[in-house]
């Protein structure tokens, strides 16, 4: 019992977090922490894990919300069918794209991905307007039928939904962080050479990162999708290219628990600042370059090993 403590503690300290902040935070908002979380959760693995900074993330978002419209729009009413088909999508695209995106590295990555968001929006809002409707986008919150036991369409109900959702991630991320392929990541990222030396590909490890992370961030858009009953272009537009990078940063980077620690923050600060002053986005930045410059290990980073080392305390007591 001891060590199942001391292997999920962290899970279990962070969602008894999001579980107590839904008491006292409006379920809109809480609803956004814990999608917006699994969202950043597949750019933390990106950047903390594989090496890969991208600010293309919200091309794989828009894959899986649209890929979920248009079902929910023009075909079906189910929306975990729906929520299925968005993940699919994101699975297909990221081997497809990857294939060809691991190759680059460093900033060459990173601007690729970019292009690939300015493209996507693009598609969205002209080429393929007859489809996507372009900057009017599509509603189909009405279209989204009822299901048993947890029904999707009432708000409520969704967030149970999302909140076990993003508990599996996080769970499959901290066994995937322990396991050999999550080291192979890790080791990939700083020496090359060893890891060719060792037998391995650094290929195909970058390639399998890539596909499970933005797999995430379509399974992310999916939700997206049928939580708001509507998608539009703008979710893919190039001022959002930053914002899973920022939080990933916030939060700790290659922190398996900085992206839910990363998502209340900002979203917190986005909506309360924004009240008070226009340019909330300047609170941010003056932030980022405070934890930069006090060890970059953002806010999890940071207070993780004091809590670990308060909760262990206590316990051997």
């Amino acid at each position: 019992m001891k060590n199942f403590f001391r292997w999920w503690w962290g899970i279990l300290l962070a969602f008894s977090l999001l579980a107590v902040l839904r008491v006292f935070l409006p379920l809109p908002f809480s609803n956004e922490i814990i999608i917006f979380s699994i969202y950043t959760m597949g750019c933390s693995f990106l950047l903390g894990r594989v090496g890969f900074i991208s600010f293309g993330q919200p091309a794989y978002l828009a894959t899986g919300a649209y890929a979920t419209a248009f079902y929910l729009f023009y075909f079906g009413t189910n929306p975990y069918v729906g929520i299925l088909i968005g993940i699919l999508a994101g699975l297909i695209m990221s081997i497809i794209i990857g294939s060809f995106f691991v190759r680059l590295r460093s900033d060459y990555f990173a601007l690729v991905n970019l292009a690939l968001a300015v493209i996507f929006f693009y598609l969205l809002q002209k080429v393929l307007v007859g489809i996507t409707k372009g900057d009017n986008g599509l509603w189909f919150l009405t279209n989204i039928a009822s299901t048993p036991i947890l029904d999707l369409s009432r708000p409520n109900h969704f967030y149970v939904f999302a909140f076990l959702v993003a508990m599996a991630i996080w769970a499959f991320y901290k066994y995937l962080n322990d396991t050999l392929f999550g080291a192979c990541c890790l080791a990939s990222k700083i020496n090359e050479d060893k890891v060719n030396f060792l037998g391995y590909s650094n290929f195909k490890i970058r390639l399998t990162g890539f596909i499970i992370a933005n797999t995430t961030t379509a399974l992310a858009g999916s939700l997206y999708a049928v939580y708001l009953g509507f998608v539009s272009p703008e979710m893919t537009s190039s001022h959002r290219a930053a914002d899973p990078v920022v939080v990933t940063i916030l939060g700790g980077v290659g922190t398996l628990y900085g992206p839910i620690v990363g998502a209340i923050a900002y979203t917190g600060m986005k909506d309360l600042i924004s009240k008070l002053i226009g340019n909330w986005e300047l609170f941010i930045g003056f932030l980022l370059v405070f934890i930069m410059l006090a060890g970059e290990k953002g806010i999890w980073g940071t207070s993780e090993p004091l809590l670990r080392k308060l909760i262990f305390r206590d316990r051997k007591k």
